[in-house]
């Protein structure tokens, strides 16, 4: 058997790669790289004081957790307005995310199974929260609830009605897509076989939706948890404040470290949001990659 002769790697000129920069991916990766060190460096650094065990924001003095729970006055959580405005935090996103994840995966089954006129201008008028500036939306909300549906009002009950209608568009983004991936080829085989319209909802159609139900909690709570228009402009007093409120008005003054520990501890929680759904995503996907991967091996066989 002849050795197998292997070609030279040529390598490419000056003159070929300003010409076509695009053509391999180094250019790429240098992009890439860079953005993601622009973006992520200035968290870092706020991350990193936020372990300061002195008051500075330009001065490092060493690591501590006083600005969490060590120092008794000003750490996130023996101060009782940091306290406060941790809990609201989590109180809003998780009300905003059990009201708009529901109505939102309602309207895209009914979005992808309604044709006309009607559901035309439905979709329209959810997808305008989506592209309408957050700025505008804060005003609206805030004039309708104290002059027109005076009942709501501000403070709690206001900013969950508010972030719900503004986080409502995700979960319909997020689900209609999953349902055109999957067609209604299931629904229609749960019927042929018996079962209702609803049963084929309840025990075909949402199974099939979960990935993206979750997907969308993640994205609402990490979404809602860093708002700050519509908190601000529906907020009441200091309890009904969030962290990024807190944040904002407190930075006006001389601020500590502890404002740093309050927006490290909103980063967490997101991330956390986001990871978890994320690995949720591809357990329960995981079964169709493989069919989707056997279906395609079957395919190349038989071609």
């Amino acid at each position: 058997m002849s050795a197998v002769r292997t070609l030279p790697v040529r390598r490419r000129s000056l003159r070929e790669l300003l010409a076509n920069p695009w053509g391999r991916a180094r250019f790429l990766w240098v992009v890439a790289i860079g953005y993601v060190v622009w973006t992520l460096l200035p968290v870092v650094i706020a991350m990193l004081f936020s372990l300061n065990r002195g008051r500075s924001l330009s001065t490092f003095q060493g690591l501590s957790l006083r600005w969490y729970w060590g120092d008794p006055a000003d750490s996130v959580w023996h101060n009782a307005e940091y306290r406060d405005a941790l809990f609201q935090t989590l109180r809003v996103s998780f009300l905003t995310v059990l009201i708009a994840v529901p109505l939102g995966v309602a309207f895209a089954i009914a979005l992808d199974r309604w044709r006309g006129r009607i559901p035309a201008g439905a979709n329209f008028v959810v997808m305008f929260s989506f592209v309408a500036p957050e700025i505008v939306l804060g005003v609206a909300f805030f004039l309708f609830f104290t002059k027109l549906v005076t009942a709501v009002g501000l403070g709690t009950t206001g900013q969950v009605l508010g972030l719900a209608t503004l986080q409502l568009a995700y979960p319909v983004i997020i689900v209609r897509a999953r349902l055109l991936s999957i067609g209604s080829e299931y629904e229609e085989a749960a019927m042929d076989l018996g079962a209702s319209p609803l049963q084929a909802i309840r025990r075909v159609l949402l199974p099939l939706l979960a990935p993206a139900i979750f997907a969308s909690i993640a994205v609402v709570f990490a979404s809602t948890i860093d708002d700050f228009v519509i908190v601000r402009a529906l907020s009441s007093d200091a309890p009904t404040e969030t962290i990024p409120v807190k944040i904002y008005s407190s930075a006006r003054g001389a601020p500590t470290p502890v404002l740093n520990a309050m927006a490290t501890v909103t980063l967490i929680l997101s991330i956390t949001a986001i990871v978890i759904a994320v690995l949720l995503y591809r357990r329960m996907t995981r079964g169709e990659r493989a069919e989707g991967e056997s279906a395609a091996a079957v395919s190349a066989l038989e071609r």
